[in-house]
């Protein structure tokens, strides 16, 4: 397996069978911003805002224009949906025999933007929810603050800082623990400002050098 993310935003993903198994699957695209296009003959009242369902029984005309599918219904079904995704050239993930498919879901934690995905390449489900379990408890909303402060940090000094050693060195060093446990202690607003802080001292030190 080769792990990846993949930027879904705007994009078609189909979604064949709306069971407990093809609804875990939309709230997790949905997040994704792609657009959901759900094919389940059954009258639904239950889904998510933002999808389309298609009350119809599965035919191949179903995956028009799709970049990404999940087959998730009935094993004859699933096995359908995956020839006619490789006939089309549709990457496609089988819920009911997942060597099956192009892909595989790890079992993820989001912190706002940062991911950690966990995968045991089909071996033990099992062991990968739990490993994630264990990382839902030691990755707390403190680092999605973090990540968030390090994007706006890093746009500044992208902008201001021309040496390209320097940039690497101040962007490698707001990366240090030691600014979680200051977040923690502190608050984002506080880290920032110490951050912004550190990267006007480093460009004042620039221009002394220069001008010696």
């Amino acid at each position: 397996m080769f792990p990846v993310l993949l930027n879904l935003s705007g994009k078609l993903v189909v979604v064949v069978g709306g069971g407990a198994v093809g609804l875990r699957k939309l709230a997790a695209i949905l997040e994704s911003g792609a657009a959901v296009r759900l094919i389940d003959p059954r009258p639904r009242s239950d889904l998510p805002t933002g999808v389309n369902h298609i009350a119809e029984a599965y035919h191949a005309e179903h995956l028009d224009g799709a970049a990404l599918a999940f087959a998730s219904a009935t094993p004859e079904v699933n096995a359908q949906v995956v020839s006619d995704c490789r006939a089309r050239g549709v990457w496609v993930n089988a819920a009911t025999s997942p060597t099956d498919g192009d892909f595989a879901l790890p079992a993820v934690v989001r912190r706002g933007e940062l991911t950690l995905a966990v995968s045991t390449g089909g071996a033990s489900p099992a062991l990968a929810r739990r490993i994630r379990e264990k990382l839902e408890a030691e990755f707390d909303d403190a680092f999605a603050e973090w990540v968030r402060v390090l994007a706006e940090v890093r746009a500044e000094v992208l902008a201001k800082v021309a040496d390209e050693a320097r940039r690497r060195e101040l962007l490698d060093s707001f990366a240090d623990w030691g600014w979680l446990a200051c977040l923690r202690a502190e608050g984002a607003d506080a880290v920032m400002a110490a951050m912004l802080a550190t990267v006007g001292d480093s460009l004042r030190e620039s221009r002394h050098s220069r001008s010696e």
